[in-house]
This record gives structure tokens, C-alpha cells and sequence, in this order.
């Protein structure tokens, strides 16, 4: 096949393996994105090498998970959402106070010759909590819009940019840029404001015009959220947030609108049956088993205190909320999983010269490892 094309193929293959893997899961009773994410270790250079990370690849899986995330955001009850402010802030708080303390002392205790600023660094990462693999684990189970989902999704998106303002304090005390983190509070705060407003001017746009909405044809609805979605998801991003964020709070809005229901058919056919499964092989892809087996005692530390310090931060949060010891486990287990953020943390960190190959290897291991934990976890705690 020419060379040109050759992305046409490593599609085909992604999207039938990943097919496989979802029925055989659902088959046997399995989380299908551990089908998914089990597809894209053993299609990519890990195992048989069929397919390998690129930039196409990877566009189309940000895609995914943005499409993933709004999706979240028209299913979240919003009045819910804002009652659970409270609660959420709790659980985000030992959510990131327990993985920081506890990773900054395990690269100390555990690797020799270590920098302050790599373990701070290493402490910074294990703050984040993967919103799409949080959001597809609830899904799957049915617990998305209950008391707990939507405190854990609240509770999520402050750990995300709890983790982003940590990560600019971190560059401005070591690095050589020194970046405002009174900007960076400023730009977020500004990026709310002006979310605030376009959500009000656009349910009362809905509202005013609903019958000449009630005839939109489904292909013009879904080419309109699709606008939506990736406009927030890139406004939200130009803001210094994550593109997910953007993309959820849209939904969010929508979601208090009469359109929710016609648009969460639309862009879930959409975003299912193309977009979204490349995500999670993504994450497979981006596992190579040889360089794990090199740092194999870091990584299986930094995955071990990466996952007990989430459950047990979290945990103790949301007990701390008036949640009872079963929904506090529920809870803490739920914001276990690490991808994007983590990710995106931990590659500025290697390029930076502020984290070693080793501790990048062992942040993917966490990756894999947490993705494909946390959905089995669930289905136990939760039945």
C-alpha cells in the first residue's frame, strides 16, 4: 500500500479490533473499554506491531475523548451538579493532597539521586484524575447521574485544573520560564465568566426559537454541536484548561435545554461508532512493554502509590462529605484512572528535563494499569 495511505489501514484495523474487544467484554461481562484499550496493546508496537502512534492517530482520539466529554456534560443533571459544588471540593482536595505527598515521598524513598523538583514533579501528575475514563466507567454501569457520579465529575474537573495551576507554580519556582499563576487564575476564572454568559444567551436563544428548532433536520443538529463542542473544547484549551472541560461545560449547558435528548442520539452514534473507541486503543498504542520491563520496580511503585493515594484521598474526602464507607470506596475508586492530563503533564515534564524516562515509563504504566483497574473495581464495589 503507498505510503500516503497506509493511515487508511491502521484505521480499519483500530476500529474492527476494537470492535472485537467490545463485544467479547460485553460477552463475558467485562467493561468494554478494557476491550478496547487490551486491542490497542496487542495491535500496537508492543505486541504484534501492526499499527503505530501518530499524529493522525492521536488527533482523532483528542477528538474522541471531547466528543466522550460532552456527552458526559448533556447527560449531568446541572441542578445537581451545582449542589454537589460543596462535596465535590472536598473529594478533589484529598484527591490531590494524598497522590502529591505520597508520590513527592516515594520517588525520594525509592529512587536514588533524585531531584526536588522531579519528585514535586512526579506529585503533580498523580494529582490529575482522567475525566474520560471516569466518565465511560460510570456510564457503563449506570451510576453517571447519581448522587456520587456527578460529585466524582465535579470533583474530577477541580483536580484537573487544581493540577494545572500546581504545574504553573512548579514551572515558575524551577523552570526557566516563569509563567503568572495570577494570569492563569485570571484566564480561568475569565474563561467561567464568559462560559456563564454564551450558556444563559444561548438557552434563552433555544427557548425563544424552539419551534423553529423542533425542525432542524438531525444532520444539521449534529453539525451544529459538533461546532459547539470543538469551539469550547479549543476555547477552554486557549484559556490554559484542558479541551475536555470546555467540551463537558457546553454539554452541561445544553443539557438544560429541550435539544439534549435529540443531540445525545445524534453525536453518540457519531461518536461511538468512530471517534470515541480510538481513544481508548490510543492508550493501548502508547504502550511499550520493553521499556516497562527496563524500570519495572519504579513503575510498580509509582503505579502502587498512584492508585491507594487516590482511594484513600478520595476516599477520605468523600467521607468527610457524608458519604457513607461503601459510596466512599465507590468514590475513591472512581477517580483512581490517569490518561490525558497525566499524560500531557508528564511529557512537558520529559521535555523539560524535570522527569527522567523512568518515571515517564512508570507514569504510562499507571496509565494502563488504572484504565483498566478502575472499570473492573467498579463493577465489584458497585454490585
Amino acid at each position: 500500500m503507498h505510503s500516503d495511505m497506509r493511515f487508511l489501514l491502521d484505521l480499519v484495523i483500530i476500529i474492527l479490533t476494537a470492535g472485537i474487544g467490545t463485544f467479547l467484554c460485553n460477552r463475558y461481562g467485562q467493561p468494554r473499554i478494557l476491550g478496547q484499550i487490551l486491542a490497542g496493546i496487542l495491535i500496537g508496537p508492543s505486541v504484534f506491531g501492526f499499527v503505530n502512534h501518530s499524529n493522525l492517530i492521536n488527533n482523532l482520539a483528542e477528538i474522541g475523548v471531547i466528543l466522550l466529554m460532552f456527552l458526559a456534560g448533556l447527560e449531568t443533571d446541572y441542578s445537581e451538579l451545582k449542589k454537589s459544588f460543596e462535596r465535590s471540593s472536598v473529594i478533589a482536595i484529598g484527591g490531590i493532597i494524598a497522590p502529591f505527598a505520597l508520590g513527592l515521598l516515594g520517588v525520594y524513598l525509592f529512587k536514588e539521586n533524585v531531584e526536588i523538583s522531579e519528585a514535586i514533579f512526579v506529585g503533580v501528575i498523580l494529582t490529575a484524575t482522567s475525566l474520560g475514563i471516569t466518565v465511560q466507567s460510570l456510564s457503563e454501569i449506570g451510576q453517571l447521574k447519581t448522587k456520587q457520579g456527578v460529585s466524582i465529575l465535579g470533583a474530577a474537573i477541580i483536580d484537573d485544573i487544581a493540577g494545572i495551576i500546581i504545574l504553573t507554580i512548579v514551572l515558575g519556582v524551577f523552570g526557566q520560564d516563569h509563567t503568572s499563576i495570577t494570569m492563569l487564575i485570571l484566564k480561568i476564572l475569565l474563561f467561567f465568566f464568559v462560559l456563564s454568559i454564551v450558556g444563559e444567551m444561548l438557552a434563552k436563544f433555544i427557548l425563544k426559537n424552539s419551534k423553529i428548532i423542533r425542525k432542524i433536520k438531525p444532520i444539521y443538529l449534529l453539525s451544529i454541536s459538533l461546532i459547539l463542542a470543538l469551539l469550547f473544547a479549543s476555547f477552554a484549551s486557549e484559556f490554559g484548561l484542558a479541551a475536555i472541560i470546555g467540551a463537558y461545560f457546553i454539554g452541561v449547558i445544553i443539557s438544560t435545554t429541550q435539544l439534549k435528548s435529540r443531540i445525545v442520539k445524534e453525536i453518540s452514534r457519531f461518536g461511538y461508532g468512530f471517534f470515541i473507541p480510538i481513544f481508548f486503543v490510543n492508550i493501548g498504542l502508547g504502550v511499550y512493554l520493553d521499556q516497562v520491563v527496563e524500570y519495572l520496580g519504579i513503575a510498580i511503585i509509582i503505579t502502587l502509590i498512584g492508585i491507594f493515594s487516590k482511594i484513600i484521598g478520595s476516599g477520605a474526602g468523600a467521607k468527610l462529605s457524608g458519604f457513607s464507607n461503601r459510596q466512599s470506596l465507590q468514590i475513591g475508586i472512581s477517580m483512581v484512572p490517569r490518561a490525558e492530563v497525566s499524560l500531557i503533564i508528564a511529557n512537558l515534564g520529559l521535555k523539560t528535563g524535570f522527569i527522567e524516562s523512568d518515571i515517564f515509563t512508570s507514569i504510562i504504566l499507571l496509565v494502563i494499569v488504572s484504565t483498566i483497574l478502575t472499570p473492573l473495581l467498579l463493577k465489584k464495589v458497585y454490585t
